[in-house]
């Protein structure tokens, strides 16, 4: 696998509203658990949609492990320009701090938010410039904006063997039950 579609949750859709949210802390190492593997295998870019949540957060790890890995590259396509246009300003911060990071940022359609078709003009692009996703997403834990890219991916698995990775909620939950049980010591 070379390129590699990553996104999960929106922030809100986890009851998370700032940055110093303590299940940011998990949900970044569940990425990077996830991601270290495919870069040892050969995975060169990393692209998301660059919302703020996952996506995101998804960037911060890419970056921390381009030290790492310096062959490694991240890209945003995002569905629209100035998509954090309308953010709080601590979101739109955190968003131009991560672009500085990233090596491919483009925008699928050159106006302001202007309907649905840009999203899936968005995600069609996604889908056909990698060979996989790794979504964190959860049925269980109740359904979200993820739920599209699930079905989107699984159809695309069984017809064309696209790789589907996900990061459950009970995946993060051991990582961070990981965390407080070595925390005692």
């Amino acid at each position: 696998m070379k390129n590699l579609l990553v996104t999960g949750y929106r922030a809100h859709e986890l009851n998370i509203f700032n940055q110093k949210h303590e299940g940011i802390v998990f949900i970044k190492k569940a990425l990077m658990g996830k991601l270290v593997p495919l870069i040892e295998d050969g995975l060169e870019w990393v692209i998301t949609p660059g919302q703020y949540g996952v996506d995101l957060w998804a960037c911060e790890v890419v970056i921390a492990l381009k030290e790492l890995y310096p062959n490694l590259r991240l890209s945003i396509i995002s569905a629209y320009s100035n998509p954090e246009e309308k953010w709080k300003d601590d979101k739109k911060e955190f968003y131009h701090e991560v672009l500085k990071g990233v090596d491919y940022y483009a925008s699928v359609s050159n106006q302001p938010y202007n309907g649905i078709w840009q999203f899936t003009a968005r995600d069609e692009l996604l889908f056909r410039k990698t060979d996989g996703i790794l979504l964190v997403y959860d049925e269980d834990a109740g359904e979200g904006s993820p739920k599209f890219f699930k079905q989107r991916a699984l159809k695309k698995q069984q017809a064309e063997g696209y790789g589907y990775i996900s990061i459950s909620s009970e995946d993060i939950q051991s990582i961070a039950d990981d965390n407080n049980l070595y925390s005692d010591y």
